[in-house]
């Protein structure tokens, strides 16, 4: 298992790019990549669209990952029970019907 900032780093280093390419393409410097590498910072969710684009990664992996860190982050800093995972993956489904029967699906 890694964090997202591994995760960055793994694609980062497989397309050959450093922290400073990588940022400049997503609108960071270098040491703000660093911190978001190394899970000091969050990386801004408006970012994900640059960053698929400039590691030619897929948006909804992306998406994914930084959500489900997030999600399982406050799970741990709350001591949420793990029943709260099966509890969310079912409300996650009933707003996905919700919005679907209001035809205002937002994916």
């Amino acid at each position: 298992m890694e964090s997202f900032g591994d995760y960055i780093r793994r694609l980062r280093t497989e397309k050959g790019l450093n922290q400073t390419e990588l940022a400049a393409k997503i609108g960071l410097d270098s040491g703000g990549l660093s911190k978001v590498e190394n899970g000091k910072k969050e990386l801004k969710e408006a970012k994900l669209e640059l960053l698929a684009k400039a590691l030619k990664a897929d948006v909804a992996e992306l998406k994914k990952q930084y959500f489900s860190e997030k999600f399982a982050e406050d799970c741990f800093k709350y001591k949420c029970p793990e029943t709260v995972f099966q509890l969310a993956e079912e409300k996650a489904r009933y707003y996905k019907s919700v919005k679907i029967k209001q035809g205002i699906l937002n994916l």
